[in-house]
């Protein structure tokens, strides 16, 4: 079966985020995106998913595979010193 994924074009677009969170409870996952300004003292949650845990492990392994496949065509994503932004990922 082949599945048709329909996107209105305000997603398409798509949102700018360097900063996420991560929370949980026995049954669900919220992940927040969020966009934080330089020298800003407030941050904007641009878009907030809610899902089961399976479907979290699911993403988690998708997003496993496909840095693999991006650091083997265009070498290391270097983190620096600090690899989580400190307070954010949870």
């Amino acid at each position: 079966m082949q599945l048709q994924i329909e996107i209105d074009p305000a997603t398409a677009n798509g949102s700018f985020i360097n900063m996420a969170m991560v929370n949980h409870t026995d049954t669900e996952f919220t992940l927040d995106l969020i966009y934080l300004q330089p020298q800003a003292p407030k941050a904007v949650v641009r878009s907030r998913a809610i899902t089961t845990p399976k479907h979290m492990k699911r993403l988690l392994f998708a997003l496993q595979e496909n840095i693999q496949k991006y650091e083997a065509r265009f070498g290391v994503i270097d983190l620096g010193e600090n690899p989580h932004f400190p307070g954010a990922l949870n």
